[in-house]
């Protein structure tokens, strides 16, 4: 990913749903202008979720969802209709496509019934509109349109942009830092970091150093101590890795703030005070507990990873607790919680803040604590007050 392109977190998701061959992907095809699902008059030609990531005028960076059908059926059909609810969950706009021809069903009742639910934005697409002889009196949310044709569609991607949400996301270090102020960056470069590239976390933070024409100075953990000493001026702020915590804690001089990547990420996606909150059940942790560790993206496992074998070994030190660990990855977080004693979830770059904050609720549902990686590590290296000290209003809950 170039440092100009709009990270998949970032970006608006719209979601297509409806019945099998009622021409979601047809729509989708039209609205895109490209090929991007397959067509056919084949009932559930689309077996899994398709997510592409482009630029969709007027609405600017989107994803773009084309799903099974909901009306799907047998065992396969049933856990199509699994994954499709999923995406619910990380949809900004819902589009609900109806047969015109063959009219509304109590399957597209169900699936407009989730979408209220979820008070999601939406609009209903009665596709086919060609086939009528007289298109019929579109109500509020729907539109008629002809994928086949193209009629209509121009018209439906002006009201998907009057639908786009009102950005509501913190900055990540903007509002932290002044114009000419010197941040330094400590990213280690181990078995586990990306060759040839830095993680998507940091680089996001330098964009955002940049175009508040502050200074980013990146540094590895072992440099961090003689950059500070070079520097000629304090910086306003050292942001680390959570992994390095530790040593960048006690190479950081006091008078100089510190925090991490994954702290200012679970505040640019609203997790960070329910976080805090929830990192003190570590203390509450029994023999034979289950903590689940969730991460929002896949990734190659190396050796010492820090979901599946860091964090595991420091709960495990900390607690000296015989403690269950499971992981979930990428779309695989677990619907049902009450197995767990903790959530410990990573900083969520790769959601957007919709899915982030359905995972949040599932856990307060069944008031099932949940924090994420950078609180998690600080808690557990007693540095958790210093690292949230650039966050005045959540001393009190330290």
């Amino acid at each position: 990913m170039g440092m100009n392109d709009t990270p998949s977190g970032e970006r608006v998701h719209i979601g297509f749903f409806g019945r099998r061959n009622a021409g979601k992907s047809s729509v989708v095809n039209a609205v895109t202008g490209q090929d991007l699902s397959i067509v056919s008059a084949t009932k559930g030609t689309t077996t899994d979720p398709v997510y592409k990531a482009m630029e969709l005028l007027p609405l600017g960076p989107v994803v773009i969802i084309d799903t099974p059908g909901f009306d799907d059926v047998g065992a396969l059909g049933e856990e199509r209709v699994r994954r499709t609810k999923q995406v619910l969950n990380k949809t900004d706009i819902a589009v609900v496509i109806i047969d015109a021809a063959e009219g509304r069903t109590p399957a597209d009742d169900e699936v407009l019934n989730l979408i209220r639910e979820k008070n999601l934005p939406y609009l209903v697409v009665y596709n086919k509109a060609d086939l009528l002889e007289q298109p019929g009196q579109a109500q509020d949310h729907e539109i008629y349109v002809s994928a086949l044709k193209g009629e209509g569609i121009h018209e439906l991607k002006e009201r998907l942009a009057r639908l786009k949400p009102v950005e509501t996301a913190a900055p990540i270090v903007s509002d932290l830092i002044q114009g000419g102020d010197f941040v330094v960056l400590v990213v280690p470069i181990d078995t586990a970091a990306p060759k040839g590239r830095l993680i998507l976390p940091q680089q996001q933070t330098i964009r955002e150093i940049i175009d508040n024409d502050s200074a980013a100075i990146v540094v590895k953990e072992y440099e961090l101590r003689h950059t500070l000493d070079c520097l000629g001026q304090k910086p306003a702020l050292v942001i680390t890795d959570s992994q390095v915590f530790a040593k960048v804690s006690a190479d950081t001089p006091l008078d100089v703030r510190l925090t991490s990547f994954s702290i200012l990420m679970a505040r640019h996606k609203g997790l960070l005070e329910t976080a805090v909150r929830g990192v003190t059940a570590i203390e509450k942790l029994h023999d034979g507990d289950t903590v689940l560790i969730a991460e929002g993206c896949t990734h190659h496992r190396q050796c010492d990873d820090i979901g599946t074998v860091k964090i595991p070994r420091w709960l495990r030190n900390y607690t000296q607790k015989d403690i269950r660990i499971e992981t979930a990855s990428g779309r695989d977080f677990p619907d049902d919680l009450s197995g767990y004693a903790l959530v410990i979830h990573c900083g969520g770059c790769m959601l957007n803040g919709r899915e982030v904050q359905y995972r949040m609720k599932c856990a307060a549902d069944q008031q099932v604590p949940i924090t994420n990686y950078g609180i998690a590590i600080a808690y557990m290296q007693g540095i958790l007050k210093r690292s949230l000290s650039v966050f005045p209003y959540l001393q009190s809950l330290v």
